[in-house]
């Protein structure tokens, strides 16, 4: 794998997932990372009452900048070129999405994230990557 798209939500897993990549990366040494966040879109009626559409992307885009904190520190730590980014949208289609669109050879995420409900055996974003993704996806547990 040369160009790895790492989804990242802060959790326990998906630092896991970092990990794996950074392992990866000792087998091929010119490895690029793009390290992901999504924040699904706010739609809620209360909080747009209140908040300009560019008052709530700033909020989602800080959101995402903390969720990334502690996978940046080990890819610094490791000396792994990466790109960090976050985007706003639906969390598996625009995981998807953006593997395609950075030309990445493959997705490595945590199989269950910082979501509300989190799946009994595999959680709900990283099911729904694996059937949306045309690229290959290893889920680490």
């Amino acid at each position: 794998m040369r160009k790895a798209l790492v989804p990242v939500d802060g959790s326990s897993n998906s630092e896991r997932a970092v990990q794996h990549v950074i392992a990866l990366a000792g087998t091929c040494p010119a490895m690029d990372v793009v390290l992901l966040n999504v924040q699904p879109e706010i739609d809620d009626w209360q909080v747009r009452r209140f908040l300009k559409k560019e008052e709530v992307e700033a909020m989602e885009e800080s959101k995402g900048g903390d969720a990334l904190q502690s996978a940046r520190a080990l890819l610094d730590a490791a000396g792994l070129r990466y790109t960090p980014q976050v985007l706003i949208g639906p969390v598996a289609e625009t995981i998807a999405k953006a593997a395609l669109e950075h030309n990445c050879d493959g997705i490595v995420m945590g199989t269950r994230g910082l979501g509300a409900v989190a799946g009994a055996l595999l959680g709900s974003v990283a099911s729904q990557v694996v059937h949306l993704s045309d690229v290959p996806v290893t889920l680490i547990k």
